[in-house]
């Protein structure tokens, strides 16, 4: 690659001009670099700096963000001893004084000059980028050409959000190390920014120039929360539809979904990709967004987007991902239901789709934020039940919730579909029964249906997703939790949820 900015050159495109104030104090030489003392001075020379790390802080559109990064022509951006403490201080100062930390790491990894001594150094940067994030200050990486080894495999590969460098190198193993030990080249193609990219580890690829634009993005939204004054919901409309009408209408192939709503209810977004674990469906959304002013974190499926129309166990892998950097920056969560129900298949199966389901329930009863579900349309089975146990549940006027499609059931029930619309009303799966049985506590109108008017339709469920915040936010983590937990321990034995005080409740 020819596109290679040194460290001081990548934080001079990437913060405010002329904000950047260094960090770096002085190295004391340490018994470990006698041996090489003469590369360490040559190196000096070479690129101005005392080691392989440059940090410090700066404003990125105005505000202030701690920043580290590698300078490769160090030493190949080796870490040893002196850079481990550099970036551990960085961290450390970052986390005191309530920094986000933007970190930009280009290495081979570990430092061969100092052996075990310089391996083990990550295991202290990696202890204190978890206590920074433990306090809920934002941590983001740009991996930059080449980043592998010791350095991929700690500070690279524990952020919030990961982006890459247009046609970097990044992998554990080098490839120069792996012809060595077997004789091949390392397959090619595969320690890729775009193929990690594919596979759901990094959330995007961009050239240098534009990390400024994300980064900033990004720390914007995560910050944001001067929520908007909620506007009154509407007045329900006339014409309440039957169940069957209302499945109907659902299925149409013109109703918003996910990334419709976040094109329409968002004022920005940035999209993340995959679970950072080898998996990428890219029906599934995991986004950062602002709604009304506020954070979120979005997590849910759009099915029209790729022909995947069912949540299988990378889906809810991702939205578990969403959950855990919710609960990480302190945003609230916003489920999207909008699914014909969990995957069928062997490869589901195989790939534990059931357990992720439950560990989508147990985290989500469990998260320390405001919680937010919105059935936008179609509500079928273990994949919209594993996005259920919010705080506050919102539903389309069209939208609905059942343990299976209502063919299904009938099938079930008489050994043949012809009772699918009957067995809607005697499941109550509509919204009008939803709310009355207190599993839903808003419906949000559509004039007359959302495919008729999506950009308006996509504004009123923001509206509703900002009115349900509002009064969210006046509790504190453990009044949610306890209310979130009554509310499901009540249903269907004669209880229903307090919608009375909820504003917005449209009957």
């Amino acid at each position: 690659m020819n596109d290679r900015p040194s460290a001081r050159e990548l934080i001079a495109m990437t913060l405010d001009d002329g904000s950047f104030i260094s960090w770096n104090s002085p190295l004391p030489p340490l018994p470990i670099e006698d041996s090489y003392r003469d590369e360490l001075d040559a190196a000096r020379a070479k690129t101005g700096e005392d080691e392989s790390l440059v940090s410090g802080e700066g404003l990125l559109n105005g505000s202030r963000v701690a920043v580290m990064a590698g300078e490769f022509r160090f030493l190949g951006g080796s870490i040893g001893v002196n850079a481990a403490t550099r970036m551990v201080q960085t961290i450390e100062r970052a986390t005191a004084e309530g920094l986000p930390v933007l970190a930009a790491p280009v290495s081979g990894g570990t430092r061969m000059q100092e052996g075990t001594r310089a391996f083990l150094q990550m295991v202290k940067i990696t202890e204190a980028v978890v206590a920074h994030k433990a306090a809920r200050l934002p941590y983001l990486v740009y991996l930059r050409h080449p980043t592998t080894g010791g350095v991929f495999a700690s500070w690279g590969s524990l952020g919030h959000i990961t982006v890459a460098q247009t046609g970097a190198l990044v992998g554990f193993l080098g490839p120069k190390v792996y012809k060595a030990l077997h004789g091949v080249d390392f397959p090619a193609g595969v320690q890729t920014a775009e193929n990690l990219f594919a596979h759901g580890i990094v959330d995007a690829v961009l050239d240098a120039k534009h990390l400024r634009t994300v980064a900033g993005e990004a720390l914007a939204i995560i910050a944001a929360s001067a929520g908007t004054v909620p506007v009154p919901a509407e007045e329900p409309v006339a014409h309440i539809p039957s169940a069957w009408e209302s499945i109907q209408i659902s299925r149409r192939s013109g109703r918003p979904g996910l990334r419709s709503l976040l094109h329409y209810a968002a004022t920005s977004s940035v999209p993340l990709s995959g679970t950072g674990q080898g998996e990428s469906n890219k029906s599934a959304v995991v986004s950062l967004a602002t709604i009304g002013g506020r954070g979120t974190v979005v997590v849910g499926l759009d099915r029209r987007a790729h022909g995947e129309a069912e949540l299988g166990p990378d889906a809810l892998r991702q939205a578990r991902r969403g959950m855990a950097l919710a609960a990480e920056l302190g945003l609230p969560l916003i489920t999207v239901v909008d699914t014909p129900g969990a995957a069928l298949s062997r490869e589901a199966e195989e790939g534990g789709l059931g357990g992720e389901i439950a560990r989508c329930l147990a985290e989500m009863l469990d998260l320390p934020v405001p919680t937010v579900a919105v059935i936008l349309g179609e509500g079928t089975g273990g994949g919209a039940l594993a996005l259920m146990p919010a705080d506050r549940v919102l539903a389309a006027r069209n939208g609905w919730l059942a343990p299976l499609p209502p063919e299904g059931a009938s099938v079930i029930m008489f050994g043949d579909t012809s009772h699918a619309a009957s067995m809607t009303v005697d499941q109550r799966v509509r919204s009008q029964d939803l709310l009355e049985d207190g599993i839903v506590h808003e419906i949000v109108e559509e004039r007359p249906t959302a495919d008729a008017e999506p950009a308006d339709f996509c504004r009123r469920v923001g509206e509703a997703i900002v009115r349900q915040l509002a009064e969210l936010e006046l509790q504190d983590s453990s009044q949610r939790r306890a209310a979130r937990t009554a509310n499901y321990k009540g249903l269907g034995v004669g209880h229903s949820l307090a919608v009375e005080a909820i504003p917005g409740r449209s009957l």
